[in-house]
């Protein structure tokens, strides 16, 4: 029998998006603005690397992940956050929405306080925090990251019996869809707050290598700055948006070595590791910079476009880092539906990356827009946007 905590799901934003707008006829030619799929040229020795152990397909991979991808992923925290980490402090992960689903199940405690736990995560948020809170039968709690708050969430801002029924607040930085950077001052405040509450954070952290001006500080490396619990702090990395290698499925997670045993643990009985081919071209991607700062600027090339297009736009907010416009509409489905009818651009309605809470979807009046596309067709895009929402 379904079980009943999964029963009011609301649907995923992508199957929602096709209702909204399949119906109808683009009204030009389509341009896609709506996944988080890099369309950037992926390093060139991808392909290399899998010839050269082709025969590797013929072996089951280690759970873990292969000696060579654990020591370039060490190598490359070491390098970017200055943080050592061991080998039983890494787990390769199948992608990171394994990994940041999977942690829940393995590290979130049935009962807290002798009570239901709670899991908290920004409002909007990465549809698999929700799924990972419920899927251990805690309670998910939305905390609004809106304008106000920085598009991050104020979760010290919440009532002690909330706080005291943690077990797990997930964040995501540089944010999706927003695009906000949590900064030192935000990290250290709420490691505090989880050394004083007892909770892990999930550090969902897969956007940090596209940034504008400076990279974006890491919860492991504020964590080791105050001596913090090594096990307070898990974070997600992942090659999707560093290395334009969404369909290598390729991340991993990083942590206190309790954490990741446990992980681990779970992950023998019931994970799909990556292929080794595949982890041999993980490690050569975790160890080459030199596409990543190539990708980095193509992605500052298209922000210095948006930040030309919308200059006068009123609430519209330069974003930090990651690669999605959060653009202010006074209803997100409507402008999503205008827009396709009148140009063929499509593009997600916020509304349908939050959830309503007290009545209210910190989303309804947004929507978001990837520029994953090349600089010209981002710029028509962009352009399109522009002419038909804010004329």
């Amino acid at each position: 029998m379904y079980p009943e905590r999964f029963s009011n799901l609301p649907a995923y934003a992508f199957p929602r998006l096709r209702n909204l707008l399949d119906a109808h006829a683009p009204g030009g030619e389509v341009i896609a603005m709506t996944i988080g799929e890099p369309r950037h040229a992926f390093p060139a020795f991808v392909g290399d690397v899998i010839n050269q152990t082709l025969s590797e397909f013929g072996k089951y991979p280690t759970n873990e992940g292969a000696p060579d991808l654990l020591a370039a992923i060490a190598g490359w925290v070491a390098g970017r956050y200055g943080v050592t980490l061991k080998g039983d402090q890494i787990l390769a992960l199948n992608g990171t929405r394994e990994g940041l689903y999977n942690a829940s199940m393995a590290l979130c405690p049935e009962v807290k306080n002798g009570q239901q736990p709670v899991v908290l995560m920004p409002n909007p948020f990465y549809q698999v925090y929700a799924i990972g809170a419920i899927s251990v039968n805690a309670e998910p709690v939305f905390v609004p990251a809106t304008a106000q708050t920085g598009h991050l969430p104020d979760y010290a801002s919440l009532p002690e019996d909330i706080l005291n029924r943690t077990t797990i607040a997930y964040i995501c930085s540089p944010a999706n869809p927003q695009g906000a950077v949590a900064g030192r001052d935000y990290w250290t405040n709420l490691i505090t707050l989880a050394e004083k509450h007892d909770f892990r954070i999930f550090a969902d952290e897969c956007y940090s290598e596209i940034y504008r001006d400076s990279p974006p500080a890491g919860a492991l490396e504020i964590a080791q700055e105050m001596g913090a619990d090594p096990e307070r702090v898990v974070v997600f990395h992942s090659l999707s948006k560093r290395s334009n290698l969404p369909g290598l499925r390729s991340g991993f997670a990083a942590g206190g070595p309790q954490s990741i045993a446990r992980m681990r643990q779970l992950r023998a009985y019931a994970g799909a590791p990556l292929p080794l081919p595949l982890q041999h071209v993980a490690a050569k991607a975790w160890g080459d910079e030199t596409h990543v700062i190539e990708n980095r600027a193509l992605y500052a090339e298209k922000f210095d476009l948006a930040d030309k297009i919308f200059a006068d736009v009123p609430g519209y907010a330069s974003p930090e880092a990651g690669f999605f416009l959060w653009l202010p509409v006074k209803d997100g489905e409507a402008a999503a539906l205008k827009l396709w009818q009148e140009t063929g651009v499509r593009v997600l309605p916020g509304a349908y990356l939050s959830r309503d809470v007290n009545g209210e979807n910190p989303g309804a009046g947004y929507i978001r827009v990837a520029l994953v596309a090349p600089k010209e067709e981002t710029q028509r895009g962009l352009t399109l946007i522009r002419n038909c929402l804010y004329n």
